[in-house]
């Protein structure tokens, strides 16, 4: 067993880390898919365009579920070349409308290794998103009381990461960034000086993937959530 690290700094990402969000997204992704049934394309050229709108509005617009429902609209107008009715937005709002009061669903054992590990190291939450939807979450989750602080922010990249370090005094050196995420949680991280721990989500959202170099010692790679108290 590997042995446990001194009190460090733990950040932590929330969305497909700490909870399930992505396969939702999934799930419309699929109705809506089915529900288009478009004549002469496949589900994979489909998505194809669809992934390539959601990427110029994250950059253009952030995320969310607002930002998802506007890729849809516009993945249908391009589609079908022409603007979308007023029916058809309705319809696409219907398939998406468990975004939004969906109840937060933890992975399993976060609460408990949560208690654990807050009982040797400071933990801070770090998400990304538009703030009242990410808000609304962390209200629900029920994990606020083992965190010093949460902070949701339109942007998860290394200028994040040092500006996280600067407003909490910690040694990049000497803390982790913990999530799901390549792109938004692991490099943008190791970049600001950080340590990171991948814990693959199978879920993760397609423009959160990347690539990590193997030989990065400054990397653990975990199976599961719970299998960071062998660590920390």
């Amino acid at each position: 067993m590997p042995q446990r690290r001194d009190a460090e700094v733990l950040v932590f990402d929330a969305d497909d880390t700490l909870w399930e969000n992505n396969v939702l997204f999934e799930r419309v992704i699929d109705d809506f898919l089915d529900w288009l049934n478009h004549p002469t394309l496949d589900r994979v050229q489909i998505r194809t365009v669809l992934d390539d709108i959601e990427r110029a509005n994250a950059v253009a617009h952030g995320y969310g579920s607002k930002i998802f429902l506007r890729s849809l609209g516009e993945c249908l107008e391009k589609l079908r070349q022409r603007p979308a009715t007023e029916r058809e937005r309705a319809e696409i709002e219907g398939l998406a409308a468990a975004l939004i009061g969906h109840q937060v669903e933890l992975m399993p054992g976060v609460a408990a290794t949560l208690d654990d590990l807050a009982t040797r190291h400071e933990l801070l939450l770090l998400t990304k998103g538009e703030r009242e939807e990410q808000q609304r979450k962390l209200d629900a989750c029920g994990l606020l009381h083992h965190f010093r602080a949460a902070h949701i922010v339109p942007e998860k990249d290394a200028d994040t990461y040092r500006w996280l370090a600067g407003e909490h005094a910690f040694d990049p050196a000497t803390a982790w960034m913990i999530g799901n995420s390549p792109r938004s949680d692991i490099l943008p991280a190791r970049a600001a000086g950080m340590n990171a721990v991948f814990i693959p989500n199978e879920n993760t959202w397609v423009l959160e993937h990347d690539e990590l170099d193997p030989n990065d010692a400054g990397v653990i790679r975990l199976a599961a959530f719970t299998d960071l108290l062998q660590h920390f």
